[in-house]
């Protein structure tokens, strides 16, 4: 008993320590960090309700009720540390799928209920554990949740030139092992040194995710399009795309930077929604943003172009000052298959397009002031 509450303890003080790491991380998105710390916590006392279990256990009658608050803490609490992770990852994957926490707060009920019926788990009057009827709901929601976390994980990284989905999964797969030997071998405590484990290898993927996103936009960064750029040249065929806002120095001059901040932003949201899993959507620098995509159908790509500026133009109704997009494209070749040369070529597509939207813009200039000239 001595060693697995000293170990219990060496777990919770590793969690405090990885609670400090992540509120002190200024990689790491601001949205993820209430989430972390909440996985955390709930960690931190699932364990000690497991050390209150084993404590317990060993002692007499006196001690059963301490033994059944620990159990009904430990089975109530445990499905949702899953919930809270997938909360990590995509804080909005569970806000229009709320009823998928049903299962959790059923467990919950029965892990209440417990004592008195023996649902999850009974202990007797001598104070002697065992497990309940429904022992393997609990299991099946334990796991459901899991499988949440992955499928859900999954769908949202799927397609992306670099994506964690794969990471999450293993890690998953992980902690589902760790489970799996206590669900058999329950002397063996291992489910919450595999959780501590993998809180921290999730920090640590997540770190280094963050570290790729633009800070403003939530973009891939610069950093992140030149890695990409490696893994793309294994296809045989990719689309690169060359993004650039019209007249955007003169809205920071006239407006101020914050609003040109919001501009950017605003942007960069209708770029990353109109295009599928298959594009990777950077912000370079300034106004210029980057689309690489597996995808090499042309129509496809007009299609999607076609979806951002009609778009751009509904917001413009809302907001004049919005500017336009100028933007060229390229599709790589069996005759062209440097990146580079693909890249300046959509650049070069993209400057002919400013200048002929320059020009449209000059002409209807003047012919406003012609009419009003007439008038």
């Amino acid at each position: 008993m001595t060693n697995i509450v000293a170990t219990s303890a060496i777990n919770i003080l590793a969690l405090v320590i990885l609670s400090k790491m992540v509120f002190s991380n200024s990689v790491l998105i601001r949205g993820r960090k209430r989430p972390f710390f909440c996985a955390i916590v709930l960690s931190i006392i699932v364990i000690l309700a497991e050390i209150g279990t084993i404590v317990a256990g060993e002692g007499g009658s006196a001690w059963r009720s301490l033994n059944m608050v620990s159990n009904v803490v430990g089975f109530m609490l445990t499905p949702f540390i899953p919930v809270v992770l997938l909360s990590i990852f995509d804080s909005k994957a569970l806000k229009a799928r709320l009823y998928l926490l049903l299962p959790a707060l059923l467990n919950g009920i029965a892990a209440v209920l417990s004592p008195f019926f023996g649902l999850l788990f009974s202990i007797d009057a001598e104070n002697r554990y065992s497990r309940g009827n429904l022992f393997i709901f609990f299991v099946a929601v334990y796991m459901f949740h899991l499988l949440l976390l992955v499928g859900l994980s999954l769908r949202k990284g799927r397609g992306h030139l670099y994506s964690i989905h794969w990471s999450i999964f293993s890690l998953t797969l992980f902690v589902v092992a760790g489970t799996v030997i206590q669900l058999v071998f329950p002397a063996v405590y291992s489910s919450w040194h595999i959780v501590t484990l993998a809180l921290f290898l999730y920090y640590l993927l997540l770190s280094e995710h963050d570290g790729r996103l633009d800070f403003l936009t939530g973009l891939f960064n610069r950093s992140a399009f030149e890695r990409d750029i490696g893994i793309l040249k294994k296809s045989k065929r990719y689309t690169v795309i060359v993004l650039d806002l019209n007249d955007f120095k003169m809205v920071n001059d006239t407006l101020g930077h914050e609003y040109g901040d919001t501009v950017l932003k605003k942007v960069a949201a209708i770029i990353r929604e109109s295009f599928d899993h298959e594009c990777s959507c950077y912000r370079i620098g300034g106004d210029e943003f980057y689309v690489l995509c597996k995808c090499p159908d042309p129509e496809q790509i007009k299609r999607q172009l076609k979806s951002m500026t009609t778009r751009l133009a509904e917001e413009r109704i809302q907001d004049s000052v919005l500017p336009t997009v100028a933007y060229g494209l390229s599709i790589s070749q069996p005759d062209m298959p440097d990146f580079q040369a693909l890249l300046k070529a959509a650049d070069e597509e993209m400057y002919l397009y400013k200048q002929r939207q320059k020009e449209k813009k000059k002409s209807d200039e003047e012919m406003v002031l012609a009419i009003a000239g007439d008038e």
